[in-house]
């Protein structure tokens, strides 16, 4: 029988870490790194229960994925509901889920210390920082986490210290505290094999598609319990309507929860254009130098010239700000650019951008043009095919042959091959993120 069984948990002051065990036909999907997430609190003194939850949090999709049970000496009883609510979703979403059991040795209902804190999940992108507007009131603890798109390579470390930089300066300006979460969780799972074997069922990768929500809200569970957080906030990347095969939606974030402290998925209801019209009468109210960070290429200031800064610009521009007051360098030459470089297909892009593109112009039909560079544009994307943009943004055929060849290799031969695995292991990723 398929099993994963987690070993030898520990925590030491701020650092959590932990083994698992995989059956043999489970172990391509784990690299030789044990589970690490070092938090800036000290978790020594939270219940093994609540410490089990952050690598649960990742490693049950792909026990799920592969209809393997998961082993592990004591959890958590309200988060071990939690994972079947969540499994529940999960599987109905993706067929290629077969689910599996938790199995523990031992539950625990914790007492913990009251609280009355909360939490927010944060970049300083559109979406988390439209829930912090929502939110301000309650002086959210804004939490921010190394790990997924600021990987834990040294490479990376110039952007982690870019983003600490950037948001414990927005804390101080806005009266909060921080949290920063160093996790190896990416490359603990050998994410590149998780993407040549589910690639096929998912619009981007295993994390997006599968696993971030229940994931990220995870690795936070040691650091909230010791703060006393009772509540968790993930903003929103889609909106009610959309119904995407996406690893964070209400179904599944509003799911978790462990003893004092419950998720929630912030701002569903809201299309990311009226997110950033949240934003624009908070601007106009309260904050008009306010800045953002869409920028997954820079975490110092954003480009200017990727895709989603394009997009963010052209709705701030729609919700009457003017970008460049904001943290984006835009032009009226820039519309010409962007859709020069949408109808090459110069980005890879997934049905979440076709929607938020298809969101801008149906905000652009309502709007008359300040330019006409901007008159030129709107009319432009009012008589594109979105889906054309899409398709002309398809991985090419190397990269899906590629993931086959993983895919069907036995575990000697991958094991063999897996340094030229990992060298096409960036063109094979496309992570998405808007928080």
């Amino acid at each position: 029988m398929s099993s994963i069984r987690i070993d030898r948990l520990t925590a030491d002051s701020g650092t959590l870490e932990c083994s698992i065990r995989a059956t043999s036909d489970l172990e391509r999907f784990f690299t030789d790194e044990s589970f690490r997430t070092d938090y800036d609190v000290p978790i020594a003194a939270v219940p093994d229960g609540v410490l089990a939850i952050p690598v649960l949090a990742q490693v049950c999709p792909v026990a799920w994925a592969n209809g393997a049970d998961i082993y592990v000496d004591e959890v958590d009883a309200t988060f071990a509901r939690a994972l079947a609510d969540v499994k529940t979703t999960l599987c109905e979403m993706h067929d290629f889920l077969e689910g599996g059991t938790l199995y523990a040795r031992r539950t625990i209902d914790p007492d913990p210390e009251p609280g009355d804190g909360s939490g927010l999940l944060f970049t300083g992108g559109v979406d988390s920082t439209c829930s912090y507007v929502r939110h301000r009131e309650e002086s959210p603890t804004v939490i921010s986490i190394r790990g997924w798109t600021i990987t834990p390579s040294p490479d990376d470390d110039g952007k982690w210290d870019a983003l600490r930089t950037r948001v414990s300066r927005f804390a101080d300006d806005h009266d909060c505290e921080t949290a920063f979460v160093e996790s190896n969780m990416l490359s603990f799972l050998d994410h590149a094999m998780l993407l040549a074997h589910y690639k096929r069922h998912v619009d981007g990768g295993w994390y997006s598609s599968v696993g971030h929500g229940l994931g990220l809200l995870g690795l936070c569970a040691p650091m909230a319990y010791a703060r006393g957080m009772t509540d968790l906030y993930v903003a929103a990347t889609h909106w009610d309507g959309i119904d995407l095969e996406w690893g964070s939606r209400p179904d599944i974030d509003e799911h978790v929860r462990w003893t004092g402290t419950r998720c929630h998925h912030d701002g569903y209801e809201l299309t990311r254009q009226e997110r950033l019209d949240v934003i624009a009468d908070y601007v106009r109210s309260e904050e008009p130098t306010l800045q953002l960070q869409t920028c997954n290429d820079r975490m110092d200031g954003n480009c200017g010239g990727c895709e989603k800064c394009y997009r963010t610009a052209v709705g701030l521009r729609l919700s009457g700000l003017e970008p460049a007051d904001h943290g984006y360098p835009f032009a009226e030459g820039d519309y010409r650019r962007l859709r020069r470089s949408l109808e090459r297909g110069e980005w890879v892009l997934g049905q979440d951008e076709r929607h938020m593109w298809a969101d801008i112009r149906e905000r652009a039909r309502d709007t008359d043009p300040a330019t006409p560079a901007e008159r030129a544009f709107f009319e432009w994307l009012a008589g594109v095919d979105l889906d054309d943009l899409i398709s002309a943004s398809e991985p090419p055929l190397t990269h899906r042959l590629l993931r086959a060849g993983a895919r069907n290799a036995p575990t000697p031969v991958y094991n063999t091959v897996y340094p030229a695995w990992m060298a096409a292991k960036t063109g094979l990723q496309r992570v998405r993120s808007d928080r």
